[in-house]
């Protein structure tokens, strides 16, 4: 073991590799990003059919460099490779792990294979692979949940954490597409969705929304990538999430900017998310096989506009002109996409209770209504990508396919979920969704820090369980979401609750410990699970009754009708359909 002063003279003394111009030039690697807020450190990656990720670090120093993966973003139980070249031409590379915040120790095992080490007067840069999996318990995993990335230098060759320049980014490595594998169209223009000298109110949490009119075309065209405009840096800090809803034609639309679940209901119309960016996200290109369609009577005429910002620190007079561009396009893909909203219903009965190391939320997406909801048979869904979403408690999110009772697959997941980067990812391949299929979204959270409980709702301080999933080709159907009966795990607790507003009060009266929360974990995972789906029209909802995961083989589904008011979530009339659902 040795202190984070490193002093030994060398990991490994390796001779200087001959860059003869007779070396193949090595592959390409297809993905890169900057693992600091300055730009000192580049890293390319790329991953292969037989699980080998391989990494270049070109990092600005002529000292050290120290790259690796940390279990929850601190330095113990890091696992860090350390490379570098001394004055006298030779290098030095070598597999460490943190032991705690003062001491390093040489991994026994060196399961990072350095490919070439190189230095010049600017840059100092290291390309090296490894297994996914090294079976080294000094290792950690390379998964498809995110990755943190510790990176460090320092301006000599006496590696000194402590005083060393580190860095923490949080890096989702597991992508499949990249952008030169894109067709980026020769013709195309780009329209800005956003808010213009808009003042952030001096408020925690604030909604606004506005309706803002598409682009008029002559002929139809797709949207085909989109990207976040943020005004400055402090107010990026603030910009929690951006959403993009199309609305109906048919929908009279507000003026101006409001609150958007504010006294104002109109400015809560329109359901039907078409892009989405939320903190740590970036620019998103859809696949060469699908885009947005915009511009046929079928498409939205207008869109609502939702930026919800957190001024946690009150500051006052904040001007912010936040957006989304849209790059379009007359050079159509085969198919026009959709986005279809799973998860928790958020109001009324979603909550979590304080002091818990894990407890689990579940909502349901039963599909069986969704050819009458559309209006024409629905086609089988192709889901090609995903975004996941919660507030702060969030640890992880999991979205499983139910067929017959059978559990087909594991759609997307995110074991070691970020508050801070959320962003639309790809699927490794294509997967289908058939109409009566049921589509489970499981959230994980955390909550030791809280002494109160945590409700479902809009602020970041409140909690959310979605995910949204885009697919090829477009329907009507905008969200399917789901809640458990907040009365069942009331009685489960040994709280008295005669409806749904009882049974959320009750949650204030239990005394929270191990015990109840287990309790109430698997009371929500067994009651009964009020399922919602809503069309592009939000008038339009339906209902489901459903006993699942075990409990009952009977689903009662509460039949859809249009509702002349769209805050009237009241069930209509009852029916049966015979279903069993997989119990996990």
């Amino acid at each position: 073991m040795t202190s984070l002063l490193w002093t030994k003279s060398f990991l490994f003394l390796l001779s200087i590799p001959c860059l003869c111009s007779s070396q193949p030039s090595p592959s390409p690697l297809r993905f890169s990003a900057f693992l600091d807020h300055s730009n000192m450190v580049f890293m390319r990656w790329d991953h292969d059919e037989e699980e080998m990720m391989t990494f270049e670090l070109q990092v600005r120093t002529v000292g050290w460099v120290a790259f690796g993966f940390s279990p929850h973003g601190e330095l113990p139980g890091s696992d860090i490779v350390i490379g570098g070249v001394f004055p006298n031409g030779s290098i030095y590379f070598s597999d460490w792990h943190a032991v705690d915040e003062e001491n390093l120790k040489e991994d026994k095992s060196q399961d990072y294979q350095l490919l070439s080490l190189t230095e010049d007067e600017t840059f100092t840069t290291l390309r090296f692979k490894r297994y996914f999996q090294t079976c080294d318990p000094n290792d950690l995993d390379i998964t498809g949940d995110t990755a943190r990335l510790i990176s460090a230098f320092g301006t000599d060759d006496t590696v000194q954490f402590s005083k060393s320049q580190r860095f923490l980014k949080s890096l989702f490595l597991m992508r499949v597409i990249s952008p030169t594998e894109l067709n980026d169209p020769k013709i195309f223009f780009t329209y800005d969705l956003k808010l213009n000298d808009f003042p952030i109110p001096a408020d925690e949490t604030t909604y606004a929304c506005t309706f803002i009119p598409l682009p008029i075309l002559k002929q139809k065209h797709h949207i085909y990538k989109f990207e976040p405009i943020i005004t400055t840096h402090q107010n990026r800090s603030m910009v929690h999430h951006i959403l993009v809803y199309a609305c109906s034609n048919g929908s009279v639309l507000p003026t101006g900017i409001s609150e958007c679940y504010g006294a104002d209901p109109d400015f809560a119309l329109c359901s039907q998310v078409v892009v989405g960016w939320a903190v740590g996200g970036g620019s998103y290109q859809f696949p060469n096989e699908a885009a947005i369609s915009i511009g046929t009577p079928m498409d939205p005429q207008y869109i609502r506009l939702e930026i919800h910002y957190s001024n946690f620190d009150l500051i006052p007079g904040l001007i912010d002109n936040s957006g989304i561009r849209l790059y379009c396009t007359p050079d159509l893909r085969p198919y026009d996409m959709g986005v279809l909203q799973t998860g928790v219903f958020t109001f009324p009965v979603h909550f979590i209770p304080p002091g818990a190391d894990a407890y689990k939320s579940y909502g349901l997406c039963k599909s069986s209504q969704f050819n009458e909801m559309n209006g024409t048979p629905v086609p089988d869904l192709k889901v090609f990508g995903f975004l996941l979403h919660t507030h702060l408690a969030g640890r992880g999110l999991k979205v499983v396919q139910y067929r017959n009772g059978e559990q087909v697959r594991i759609i997307c997941e995110d074991n070691k979920y970020d508050f801070s980067l959320q962003e639309t990812r790809d699927l490794k391949e294509v997967i289908t969704i058939k109409v009566g299929d049921e589509i489970l979204v499981e959230c994980n959270f955390q909550t030791l820090d809280r002494t109160e409980i945590t409700f479902g709702g809009p602020s970041t301080l409140n909690e959310m369980c979605l995910a949204f999933l885009f697919y090829y080709p477009r329907n009507n159907i905008s969200s399917c979401m789901g809640y458990p009966d907040i009365q069942q795990i009331a009685h489960a607790l040994g709280q008295e609750a005669s409806d749904a507003m009882e049974g959320m009060i009750a949650m204030n009266y239990v005394e929270w410990n191990n015990e109840t929360i287990k309790t109430a974990e698997k009371a929500a995972k067994e009651a009964d699970q009020i399922v919602m789906i809503k069309t592009i029209d939000v008038s339009v909802l339906c209902f489901y009754l459903a006993e699942w995961l075990g409990v009952g083989e009977t689903w009662s589904a509460l039949e859809f009708e249009t509702k002349e008011d769209p805050g009237d979530y009241r069930p209509v009339s009852l029916t049966s359909i015979p279903v069993k659902l997989l119990e996990q």
